[in-house]
């Protein structure tokens, strides 16, 4: 196994590997490398000791990497952007949902392709729920992750800060209501205020973007066909959540809604033993489950006559 390093984070897989290492996987069976994405991609999906490509990133990317794959016949797992919608029915244990909501919009910063980012709420709870839901994003504490007591650390680098910035300026230029939590950021560091956008409507740049980081945007609905409608509006289909009491409404977001992974009233399904992986421009095959290990193998049948020996 080969592992490209990504160039923002590249102490992560050098500490993964070193932890392989630890558990007894032989030297030489998983190398790191470093370098220009680029050439090292073209250079190693090419190659023909490389058999199988498995990428995580954006979806520009996956496309490229994926075409580059096809003209050498080799199978790839691509898990690739998201827009996670979350639909909160008016029989939705609020507190709960905000609870768990929160926790998984604001880890690592949102900066996770699974995050929840386009909220639906039906429009009898969307004021209770937002107020439980500030109120989670003021309790928020923001800082370096090695300090004691911070709950939610910085962005991977300066380009992301501008990029919230831009989204952020976007939608209140378009008629958007932008609320920050009232936590205090550090002087230093690639750090952005937990937001929330109100009022949104489908000009704003936020509603067709991935925004990845801790920003969510809070819509309302009366129709649950309006809710799953705009849940489905984008090419991007990793991740959906829903929370509701009512088990015919589950049944109904669990097959309506175009996702690769829905997760209703919880959000356990970035665990190894259930498949993980998207639909539409989010990308295709698994990286979890059973599944996972029938993507890495080639399935070859031998078919044999029984001849009876001749002495």
């Amino acid at each position: 196994m080969i592992v490209k390093a990504p160039e923002d984070t590249p102490a992560s897989p050098a500490e993964l590997l070193r932890a392989f290492l630890d558990a007894g996987v032989p030297e030489g069976a998983v190398s790191l490398v470093y370098g220009d994405p680029a050439e090292i991609s073209e250079y190693l999906i090419a190659h023909p000791v490389v058999r199988k490509i498995s990428f995580t990133g954006s979806t520009p990317v996956g496309k490229h990497l994926a075409s580059l794959a096809g003209a050498q016949m080799k199978p790839v797992t691509m898990e690739l952007g998201g827009h996670a919608p979350v639909i909160v029915c008016a029989d939705a244990d609020l507190d709960v949902a905000a609870e768990r909501l929160s926790a998984a919009k604001f880890r690592n910063a949102g900066q996770v392709c699974i995050a929840p980012t386009r909220f639906l709420l039906e429009k009898s709870i969307a004021p209770a729920f937002v107020e439980k839901f500030q109120a989670r994003m003021n309790s928020l504490k923001i800082g370096r992750g090695v300090d004691d007591g911070v709950t939610m650390g910085p962005l991977v680098n300066p380009r992301r800060v501008k990029a919230l910035e831009g989204l952020v300026e976007d939608a209140r230029a378009k008629g958007g209501k932008i609320w920050q939590a009232e936590t205090p950021l550090p002087n230093e560091g690639c750090f952005f205020p937990p937001t929330l956008v109100l009022d949104p409507n489908l000009s704003m740049r936020v509603m067709q973007e991935e925004p990845f980081g801790p920003l969510a945007i809070v819509s309302e609905f009366t129709d649950l066909a309006d809710a799953v409608k705009e849940a489905n509006r984008l090419p991007y289909g990793l991740a959906a959540y829903a929370y509701t009491r009512n088990e015919r409404t589950q049944r109904l977001l669990g097959e309506a809604v175009e996702a690769g992974m829905v997760a209703i009233n919880h959000h356990g399904i970035g665990v190894p033993e259930v498949p993980f992986g998207g639909m539409k421009d989010s990308g295709y095959g698994t990286e979890g489950g059973p599944e996972a290990l029938r993507a890495h193998t080639i399935l070859k049948l031998v078919s044999s006559q029984h001849v009876k020996a001749d002495f």
